[in-house]
């Protein structure tokens, strides 16, 4: 199912604003700013395929800044490669400045401040997912970031080609296959990561590594299962429940923390969907996989510092493009002077 934005029918007046929250509420929370003094109408057209979000992004010129204060409020264990298909981008991120130009692309980290201008009108792919459903490391994650990615020739070429066919035919794959396609892409991240690191292998067994994703991918098509269990994975994938426990390891991660994130972070996205509003908070915790409503609000706060229904009720305010700074605003005592 596809998600479409278009600020053509917002006022020029009220354009930057809408498009600002937008943005955040697509990606993660960013500070844009317009460069024109008319600005022109953009759009964000999206599809969820699996653990990776892909979104045609086109607009007027316009300049995009990540903060340190903007990664406290959420988001900074996403990545996002962006494929320039016609005007240029300016991107910097670690001390490092390079220019996209059609037909490149470059990998942004949500987790360490960047900027990003785009001094005319623009149309990229954006290729946004968890650093989590990578099996890399940070450190080999780091050459990634603010690299001019030429897709002539060589590894770059192979995930630019099979990124391009991916977006192209995002909107018509059933649920089950995008899933595995979406996969696919991201380990073919993975190999340019090691392949930019120096290393022709990863450190990890291909295997293990292989077994990951298809775990992972088989996760997330079940996470609305209550008996989704490491017993049941391992059986369902041929393999010890010890081997299951292991390759998660080598992420310095566990088998039922990685699924309680997953299950969090989709009923944090369905409980700020206005189509949603009529669906009780347990309904959507029992959709996607938690038995105990109160457990879940328990993990939600623990996870996101505020409850379900605060996320819920300040989503829909339209007061920031974060639901969970809103809900604190809102908790904060008021102090009155007379």
């Amino acid at each position: 199912m596809s998600a479409v934005l278009d600020t053509a029918p917002v006022p020029p007046a009220e354009r930057a604003e809408y498009w600002h929250e937008a943005v955040s509420h697509t990606f993660i929370p960013l500070d844009v700013s317009l460069l024109e003094s008319a600005p022109a109408a953009g759009t964000i057209t999206s599809h969820r395929l699996g653990a990776l979000q892909v979104s045609l992004v086109q607009a007027g010129p316009q300049r995009v800044v990540r903060t340190a204060g903007l990664i406290a409020r959420g988001g900074e264990d996403h990545l996002t490669l962006a494929l320039q298909h016609r005007g240029t981008a300016r991107l910097g991120q670690d001390g490092h400045q390079v220019l996209l130009r059609p037909g490149t692309f470059a990998i942004s980290d949500a987790g360490r401040p960047f900027a990003k201008e785009l001094p005319e009108p623009f149309a990229f792919t954006a290729f946004h997912w968890p650093r989590s459903a990578v099996g890399v490391s940070d450190e080999d994650l780091r050459v990634l970031t603010a690299t001019a990615f030429d897709t002539g020739s060589g590894t770059a070429a192979l995930v630019a080609a099979y990124l391009e066919r991916l977006a192209r035919s995002a909107g018509s794959l059933e649920p089950g296959v995008a899933g595995r396609l979406a996969t696919t892409a991201l380990d073919l991240l993975a190999v340019l990561a090691h392949e930019r690191s120096g290393r022709s292998v990863p450190d990890a067994p291909e295997p293990a590594g292989a077994t990951l994703a298809r775990v992972k991918d088989h996760i997330l098509r079940h996470l609305g299962d209550p008996d989704l269990s490491p017993e049941r994975i391992a059986a369902a994938h041929h393999v010890s429940v010890r081997y299951l426990h292991k390759i998660f390891q080598f992420e310095g991660e566990t088998v039922a923390r990685w699924i309680q994130r997953q299950r969090l972070d989709m009923c944090r996205r369905d409980l700020a969907r206005p189509a949603l509003d009529r669906s009780t908070v347990a309904a959507v915790a029992g959709r996607w996989g938690f038995v105990s409503a109160s457990h879940f609000s328990r993990a939600f706060r623990a996870a996101y510092g505020v409850s379900p229904r605060e996320w819920r009720a300040c989503a829909g305010t339209g007061l920031t493009p974060d639901p969970v700074l809103a809900a604190r605003e809102l908790r904060r005592p008021v102090t009155r002077s007379w």
